[in-house]
């Protein structure tokens, strides 16, 4: 069995978050992963503070253990969000897409564990200045919003410019990944793009299908000339979206033409116009089962790896 001292911090029997996914990680999904023994993540995604509140009750009343919110500091609604979950006293606060500084005093006085994604050693070291409990150190691979560096660069230089508990993110998907996540310095994971495939996610079963069939380059990453570059499935969208990222249209314009693509994907299942956010690790994930399945599963995994490490050791 694999402890670390994520799960003793969290009270988690497994240390591995679930991504917060825009328009995927509700209260469903996140009680079904803090059930299988990982913390399950709501996104707060571009929501308000009313949507947030439907999605922590229902997550209470499908588990009785610990989840945590991930809060995307770009959102309008973020301050509002940020409230909410202070005063639901949510066990984890995760965060990206900005600098969570402004608002972790409220949630560490009211008892809200802080766990900021972060994409390089400078922003580790500015949280863990600021309070936070640990780090999720995700490399460009992952799905959705990217950094440039990859997993296997960025967490062991994370690892060392910080005493917290480091957490790998990014191109995670069986236990090979979390044993090397280990290897690398870090005491847990987050993994979103094989969540993405559980029987308790509620995505559109054409997203599910997208991320079974996606081969080793089925990913691409666009919007680097707007600043927030993003990982997603190639398909007609994101190909037409990065042909006008290098014409002479305004940012607004590019900026529309992205509007409300996720929600076609996630919600309506449109195979052309939505945009299906997924990590590189896609094309090792091929098969549907309950999240507690694909938990014990990655961890048995991790365990036969690790006890194999030594084999090339003289």
């Amino acid at each position: 069995m694999i402890k670390t001292p994520l799960c003793e911090l969290l009270g988690i029997e497994y240390p591995i978050f679930q991504g917060g996914m825009a328009w995927i990680s509700d209260g469903k999904l996140a009680a079904a992963v803090s059930n299988g023994g990982g913390l399950g993540i709501i996104s707060a995604m571009n929501a308000n503070a009313q949507y947030l509140k439907e999605q922590i009750d229902l997550a209470r009343s499908l588990t009785d253990r610990p989840f945590g919110v991930n809060i995307m500091l770009m959102s309008p609604f973020a301050a509002e969000v940020a409230e909410l979950a202070a005063k639901e006293h949510v066990a984890v606060v995760t965060t990206g897409a900005g600098n969570p500084s402004k608002f972790m005093p409220m949630w560490l006085e009211a008892g809200v564990k802080v766990v900021p994604v972060v994409a390089s050693v400078a922003m580790a070291k500015l949280v863990t200045k600021a309070g936070a409990s640990a780090i999720i150190a995700e490399g460009g691979e992952s799905g959705g919003h990217v950094g440039d560096l990859t997993t296997m660069v960025l967490v062991p230089q994370v690892c060392d410019a910080t005493d917290l508990p480091v957490l790998a993110a990014g191109g995670i998907a069986d236990g090979r990944g979390i044993a090397a996540a280990f290897q690398l310095g870090a005491v847990g994971v987050q993994v979103g793009t094989r969540f993405l495939v559980a029987n308790e996610c509620g995505v559109h079963p054409n997203y599910k299908k997208k991320v079974l069939k996606a081969n080793d380059i089925a990913t691409m990453v666009t919007g680097k000339r707007l600043g927030h570059p993003v990982r997603q499935i190639k398909n007609q969208f994101a190909k037409d979206f990065f042909k006008a990222e290098y014409s002479q249209i305004s940012d607004e314009e590019l900026e529309e033409l992205g509007r409300g693509a996720l929600y076609r994907a996630a919600v309506e299942g449109d195979e052309k116009t939505g945009d299906f956010l997924a990590g590189q690790i896609a094309g090792m994930v091929n098969k549907e089962q309950p999240a507690a399945e694909i938990i014990s599963e990655m961890f048995s995994e991790a365990e036969e790896v690790l006890k194999g490490a030594a084999k090339w050791v003289r």
